[in-house]
């Protein structure tokens, strides 16, 4: 049997894009992502605000973008797609985050699938597959419900490499997570690791063909997917194994693999390889061998990470995890936005930035809109260091916009308001 096979290369603004035509086709995705299907190129936003390492960069998106059509992929079958939750606005996200501009600039169609997609019922779509579900069956007794443009679909997931609170890493498998599962996901985070597994499931039942791309450019420490420690490591991973990837960055960051649970399971169940002794490393090999020594985001977790595990897995869940799966649930969305974007971004971005913007690919973010590009990459991104302009008073001024959104659209909510309308409709 063959090996699984993750391909990493060391990257540069001035090789960048050729850099990801090379990792792409190293890790063999037009063997796994069929021409003649549409594909969506699945946007990772962990923050609508810009701080490295959290979300898809531009130039990861135009990497692909560019690499598919010179290898003859249609543009008319490639999209963006977005999805979206209660705490972070994916269209405040996609032009902070300058995603939104690469989309446009390669007239691509840009689906954020909660706003203009069907949804169909998991059982529906998946069959008797849902009798092998680890936990999903148990926290949706009634089913739950999934995009029905994702059947037939391959999908390219374009995460970063990070850490999680919730599961040590957040990668391929993670970035599945807000695309699939419809309104009240929150339900999983108690067992948040058999709910990846579950998804990767439904991912290779649906999809044509599931790949990832994996931009550590930036790689994010600590608290993740937010409130991290951002360092520079020049390196692209792709993989047609959304488990041998994760766990390859895992490796990457100092991390056991096999230690983490998603990764194990999956891993055990067949569902990809999650022993790095047991996955080929092509490309640079010298990259794939090295060891970050990340500290991980347990060790100086924030006072919003270290209630969240209080509430899902500590001595708070029994008096408060219940009323999240009621009409009283909003409060953990505006306590999520109030301390993040309210005060934590405002106060703390900047320094914890630092560093990272002053580097060629913060000078590269910076200059997005003006650099020209050869056929390898950026050769000149200038000099002066990244600004931000949503840092300080004028990011905490947004987040009281977030705010709003936030209740208005919250599933306790919202989906009360379309119940409503509906018995109104017969």
């Amino acid at each position: 049997m063959a090996k699984s096979k993750v391909a990493i290369i060391r990257t540069s603004p001035g090789t960048v894009l050729s850099d990801y035509h090379s990792v792409l086709n190293l890790a063999g995705y037009q063997d796994v992502i069929a021409k003649d299907a549409d594909t969506a190129l699945k946007v990772n936003i962990s923050w609508h605000f810009f701080f490295p390492g959290c979300s898809t960069t531009p130039w990861q998106l135009e990497g692909v973008i560019r690499a598919m059509k010179q290898d003859g992929y249609d543009p008319s079958l490639i999209h963006a797609c977005h999805n979206r939750t209660v705490v972070i606005d994916a269209h405040l996200g996609e032009r902070e985050n300058k995603q939104v501009n690469v989309v446009e600039a390669h007239k691509l169609r840009n689906i954020h699938i909660y706003e203009t997609e069907e949804w169909v019922n998991i059982r529906d779509a998946v069959g008797d597959l849902t009798k092998k579900f680890t936990c999903l069956n148990e926290v949706y007794p009634k089913g739950f419900m999934i995009p029905k443009r994702f059947i037939g679909e391959n999908i390219i997931h374009l995460p970063t490499v990070k850490t999680h609170v919730f599961t040590t890493t957040t990668g391929a498998m993670k970035n599945a997570f807000g695309g699939l599962l419809n309104e009240h996901r929150h339900w999983t985070h108690p067992v948040i690791h058999e709910t990846l597994v579950d998804l990767l499931m439904i991912q290779k039942k649906i999809h044509r063909g599931v790949f990832a791309v994996m931009d550590g450019t930036f790689a994010g420490d600590g608290p993740g997917p937010r409130c991290m420690v951002p360092h520079v490591k020049n390196v692209l991973l792709a993989s047609a194994d959304q488990v041998a990837i994760d766990a390859v960055a895992a490796k990457l960051m100092g991390f056991d693999p096999m230690k983490i649970k998603f990764i194990r399971m999956a891993h055990e169940m067949g569902l990809g390889c999650g022993d790095p002794r047991d996955i080929e490393i092509v490309g640079d090999e010298s990259a794939g061998a090295e060891n970050w020594h990340f500290s991980g985001p347990f060790k100086k977790m924030t006072f919003a990470s270290r209630m969240q595990h209080k509430i899902y897995w500590g001595p708070m869940k029994k008096p408060i995890e219940w009323s999240l799966k009621t009409v009283l649930a909003p409060w953990a969305y505006i306590a999520s936005v109030i301390y993040h974007d309210s005060y934590w971004y405002p106060v703390n971005a900047r320094s914890a930035m630092e560093g990272a913007l002053a580097s060629p690919w913060g000078r590269l973010f910076r200059n997005w809109e003006t650099v020209t590009p050869d056929a390898n990459g950026y050769p000149d991104v200038g000099t002066d260091t990244a600004q931000i302009e949503l840092m300080g008073s004028r990011a905490f001024v947004e987040s009281i916009g977030i705010l709003g959104t936030c209740i208005k659209e919250a599933p306790e909510f919202s989906s009360r308001k379309r119940h409503a309308e509906t018995k109104a409709d017969l």
